[in-house]
């Protein structure tokens, strides 16, 4: 079954030479990789908890599992910027992004706070603990 969050056979091709020509160890698992991502990406877009994946994926123990050793060993990281660069090229821009902008509003806004507060656990108001 496909979903929203499901990878387009776009970005498999992109991708699978990252699970393809080594071999990881002697376990080979029983599900495709891209199955797995699938169901990775689908809990991301979800925000459901591991336990709470269709059954059409993978068991969700599976799912997590191959997510973690994927992290750990640094696979899904790689993944994931192959991915990001297709779709910025994808949008008419460069593979890698050359500037950035940061908001300062949250640094202003610290400044701008008055000293006093309400302490709401002690029912009391409390003086600022920080300093300029």
């Amino acid at each position: 079954m496909k979903y929203p969050s499901s990878l387009t056979t776009s970005q498999w091709r992109i991708i699978k030479p990252l699970f393809t020509g080594e071999k990881r160890g002697a376990h080979f698992s029983k599900h495709s990789k891209r199955k797995l991502i699938d169901a990775v990406f689908y809990i991301e877009k979800t925000g459901c908890q591991w336990r709470q994946l269709p059954h059409d994926f993978p068991k969700w123990s599976t799912v997590k599992s191959f997510y973690y050793r994927a992290v750990e060993s640094g696979l899904w990281e790689r993944m994931r910027m192959l991915l990001v660069e297709k779709s910025r090229v994808d949008a008419g821009r460069k593979a890698n992004p050359t500037y950035g902008i940061i908001d300062s509003q949250s640094t202003k806004t610290m400044y701008n706070a008055d000293e006093i507060g309400f302490d709401g656990g002690k029912n009391e108001r409390a003086k600022a603990s920080y300093s300029r």
